[in-house]
């Protein structure tokens, strides 16, 4: 029983936490991300759920976040970031760099 307590107290927990940190949404269509610049708080845990609605994989990729997520087609991705300083953070597709490319900006 104090077994099943603890577990629903973590679930909570974690949902809670979840709840309070921003969730931004990026959008991969055409092999281009939409929004391309997204503005943050800074100092803060945010969520950026990135939605390929191409049917090709993309790869999300930023040197300045040290982040790389593989998003097949028509599928989306979850990628958490922060808590960051004031400035700008790049990220492109991977797969296609010419057209897929944006910024992160922290304020």
């Amino acid at each position: 029983m104090l077994r099943l307590v603890l577990l629903t107290a973590m679930f909570l927990y974690g949902s809670l936490s979840f709840a309070e940190e921003p969730s931004f949404d990026i959008t991969i269509k055409d092999h281009r991300f939409t929004p391309s610049e997204i503005t943050i708080p800074k100092d803060t845990k945010v969520w950026l759920a990135i939605i390929n609605q191409d049917a090709t994989v993309e790869e999300f990729e930023s040197h300045d976040l040290h982040r790389e997520k593989i998003i097949p087609g028509n599928s989306r991705a979850i990628i958490r970031v922060g808590p960051l300083q004031p400035g700008k953070y790049r990220f492109v597709g991977e797969f296609h760099e010419d057209t897929a490319h944006g910024t992160l900006i922290v304020k």
